[in-house]
């Protein structure tokens, strides 16, 4: 970190953050859950621009919603935001055997007969803000390759990428096409997030709860590759601990209609979300590029 002047004044807040974030990790989770929730209510009140993405995107998704409906998941949203804090503090320093007891696993023989039939595996998540710490409880059972986009502030990044390696994961950039694609052909099974707005290049227009969405063809491409699978990936927050839950692979997919394997992605995620609709990551600006001669959302 010191070759990289990591200590340089203008990370102070991060340096901060960090030793945050340790303690943090020392809290009981029934606190952590309480403090998040009331981060949560202030990060409502202050993060305008924010708040505002997260009200157009449930708007959207969710028409037969009133206003003072969307705002009120909108709220429960940023309390869940608050909560992450936590969570992200758990999956870098809490220690393994408390992590152990606060969470279960669902049908985890899926992935298992996939890994021991020798299949290269997809997990297809979604971006919820329990995913940090799903990481984290994945990596106590498998090991696996978390493809991740790079944080904009480079000593956070350094410390994620630290403490996932720590804990076992293999990092690969999302924008990394040759080690994905040779990472996934090894037989480690990959993390992989694709409800994210990349631009329409490499993206085909899908729905995702009725709008019309960018969506990226990769998924696809990849799950094109000899012996692949794609097994949905579930988790979730539930009082006081965490389940993660593995579906079935997908079967026939892809097929050659790339609109056709997007709406099918995006309708899995839909499942996933309506679990807990409040934990989905809806400060995301998802719905950002639009079909041609559509309105702009933001």
């Amino acid at each position: 970190m010191t070759k990289q002047n990591f200590y340089h004044p203008k990370f102070i807040p991060t340096w901060i953050l960090i030793a945050l974030m340790k303690l943090g990790a020392r809290l009981p989770i029934k606190t952590q859950i309480s403090m998040g929730k009331s981060m949560g209510r202030v990060l409502y009140r202050i993060l305008s621009k924010f708040r505002r993405i997260a009200l157009v995107n449930i708007a959207k998704c969710f028409p037969h919603k009133s206003k003072s409906e969307v705002e009120q998941l909108a709220r429960q949203h940023f309390e869940s935001l608050g909560i992450a804090f936590f969570e992200s503090a758990n999956c870098f320093y809490l220690a393994d055997s408390a992590l152990r007891k606060i969470y279960s696993i669902s049908n985890i023989d899926i992935l298992e007969d996939a890994i021991a039939q020798k299949k290269n595996v997809i997990l297809l998540v979604g971006h919820f803000t329990t995913m940090m710490l799903a990481g984290r409880i994945l990596l106590q059972n498998f090991k696996f390759a978390d493809i991740y986009r790079p944080q904009n502030n480079a000593l956070f990044d350094a410390e994620m990428t630290k403490q996932f390696i720590k804990h076992g994961a293999i990092m690969v950039k999302t924008k990394d096409s040759r080690s994905l694609i040779k990472t996934l052909k090894s037989g480690l099974p990959i993390w992989y997030a694709p409800d994210q707005d990349l631009g329409v290049k490499n993206s085909v227009f899908a729905p995702f709860f009725g709008v019309e969405t960018a969506t990226i063809k990769a998924t696809a491409k990849l799950a094109n590759i000899d012996n692949t699978v794609v097994i949905p990936l579930a988790f979730t927050r539930i009082e006081l601990g965490y389940k993660l839950n593995f579906s079935p692979p997908l079967e026939v997919y892809p097929s050659a209609d790339a609109q056709q394997n997007a709406t099918l992605t995006n309708k899995i995620l839909e499942r996933q979300i309506l679990t807990t609709p409040e934990q989905y990551l809806w400060i995301h600006r998802r719905f950002k590029s639009r079909p041609k001669g559509e309105e702009i959302f933001y």
